[in-house]
């Protein structure tokens, strides 16, 4: 398409998308169309079909069924859950009973404030209101699909909330949720799920205005070596499916897409790490752009502060350091030994935090110290595993524990001491650390040890970028300004909803929540 001969339109739309746009363009000869149904024959017919088999697409799916309808699920990887099913398991519920149990005091509007904080204050309200109103109405469809909760107990804490409002699965894995959910979409009558099943492209309407299908390829076989699976990978028998209803796109986040999230931010390098699983791309996305959904926030890319630099992906890290270190310990700069962040702020905060460190001396790695009385009780299994596996380390004395990681052992006693006595005197500490007020009397960090520690570094955790939705969960026409008949989208595919930074334990909320709405309205 020249300059001469692109229209308004069109001009309009590479607009709207900006960087997703021009990526796009790059990637598929100027605005390739969808197929229409003309074009198409139909091999087999359903009234939703779902993309992705992560929390959104589940719960999406689930809904769908419930209501009677014939719901076809299909799932680009071998097996179901994308990241949902190696996540920590946490799950905000404001106002949950358990706080009420507790006596801890949630409201909407708090949580919709700690949100608006954390994400710089571009959030969409009317997402985070819709999350907060059916949060535990969430939580209990999660525990009626099987699903098992840390019950009973006082919510957990999480970095930028102002209260506990989080209870974790049994297991601390989002597997915990995905599994029995899986089980449950699967025995309900006129649900199919297919892995290894890429989705390829929406199909349209004669007029090209509504969804009503899509074009997949099953027996797909993913493949992490080639530069982009998503357009270099041929595998699979192509497939197309005709969705009477509508199709969900529940496709997740584009963390492990390493070309597009480089053109978002270029400061994420192809030998970065991330926290997500190999299938974490852009693809569906970019489909859903091709035929006019209107993006919001996609260069805004979150990085987890806790994770390491000693294991890969995820991992055991995030469990003890948000569950662990950082709710009563702290984290050092090892070149001075002294603290250089609030351990309890937004994921933004630390992780910004922890790169003014790094990018003064790239090997210079934060470390995370604190003592047995930092960790949860609901974590000490996964204790024993960091410590076998070498994430975390053990010692019984600050001094070697400085010494290991070369920290000034003096300046690294003056900093625990100095943030003992704050703690016990029941004052603000420097970075007004929300969880010492749980502490006076008491020291935070007990000095008759023995002492943990982790390597902090920041990775690549969650896309806050992708396709705007409303309440509905239809997803938003850049070209109308209304819903795009026949489609709508849940969890971390959509955007908007966290602004800059998503607050710890939201994804499970968001990606739940919209799902189950998704599944009602379509």
């Amino acid at each position: 398409m020249s300059k001469e001969t692109m229209s308004r339109r069109d001009a309009l739309k590479i607009g709207a998308l900006g960087t997703a746009g021009l990526a796009m363009l790059g990637a598929t000869n100027a605005m390739a169309a969808a197929p229409t149904e003309k074009d198409v024959k139909f091999n087999e017919e359903y009234d939703v079909i779902v993309i992705g088999s992560g929390f959104a697409g589940l719960a999406a799916a689930a809904k769908a069924a419930e209501r009677g309808y014939k719901v076809l699920i299909l799932e680009k990887m071998g097996r179901v859950g994308g990241n949902s099913a190696i996540n920590g398991g946490a799950f905000a519920v404001p106002m949950n009973r358990d706080q009420k149990a507790f006596g801890i005091e949630d409201s909407k509007a708090l949580f919709v404030k700690d949100a608006l904080k954390a994400g710089l204050g571009i959030n969409h309200v009317e997402m985070l209101e819709l999350i907060a109103d059916r949060a535990q109405e969430t939580f209990d469809f999660a525990v009626k699909c099987g699903a098992k909760f840390q019950t009973g107990k006082k919510p957990t804490w999480f970095g930028g909330h102002s209260v506990p409002r989080t209870i974790v699965t049994e297991n601390m894995s989002g597997s915990g949720i995905i599994q029995p959910m899986a089980a449950f979409v699967e025995k309900l009558s006129g649900c199919k799920m297919v892995t290894r099943a890429k989705m390829d492209d929406f199909v349209m309407s004669a007029d090209g205005t509504t969804v009503v299908g899509v074009t997949a390829r099953i027996n797909y076989r993913f493949d992490n070596k080639l530069h982009n699976d998503d357009i270099e990978n041929k595998s699979g028998e192509k497939k197309v499916y005709k969705a009477k209803k509508g199709v969900v796109l529940a496709s997740g986040g584009f963390s492990m897409d390493k070309d597009f999230r480089m053109l978002q931010d270029p400061r994420m390098k192809p030998d970065m790490d991330a926290t997500n699983h190999e299938g974490a791309t852009a693809g569906a996305l970019l489909k859903a752009f091709q035929i006019g959904a209107l993006p919001v926030h996609i260069s805004w890319i979150q990085e987890g502060p806790w994770a390491s630099p000693d294991e890969r992906g995820f991992g055991v890290a995030p469990l003890l350091t948000q569950q662990g270190l950082f709710v009563l310990g702290i984290a050092v700069d090892i070149r001075n030994g002294k603290r250089f962040m609030n351990e309890m702020a937004d994921r933004k905060t630390r992780a910004d935090a922890e790169y003014v460190v790094l990018r003064e001396d790239p090997k210079a790695y934060p470390v995370a110290i604190g003592t047995y009385n930092t960790f949860e009780e609901q974590i000490y299994a996964a204790v024993e595993k960091g410590l076998a596996s070498g994430v975390m380390k053990k010692f019984d004395t600050i001094d070697t524990l400085a010494a290991n990681y070369k920290i000034p052992a003096d300046a690294l006693k003056e900093t625990i001491k100095k943030y003992n006595e704050t703690a016990k005197a029941g004052e603000v500490d420097e970075f007004k650390k929300q969880t010492l007020k749980d502490v006076k009397g008491k020291e935070a960090i007990e000095m008759k040890g023995p002492f943990y520690a982790i390597r902090l570094v920041p990775k690549p955790h969650h896309t806050m970028g992708g396709l705007k939705i409303n309440t509905k969960a239809q997803v938003i026409s850049a070209n109308t300004n209304k819903p795009i008949p026949g489609l709508f989208a849940a969890g971390e595919v959509t955007g908007g909803t966290h602004g800059a930074s998503r607050l710890g334990s939201c994804a499970i909320a968001d990606c739940l929540v919209c799902g189950m709405v998704a599944g009602e309205n379509i």
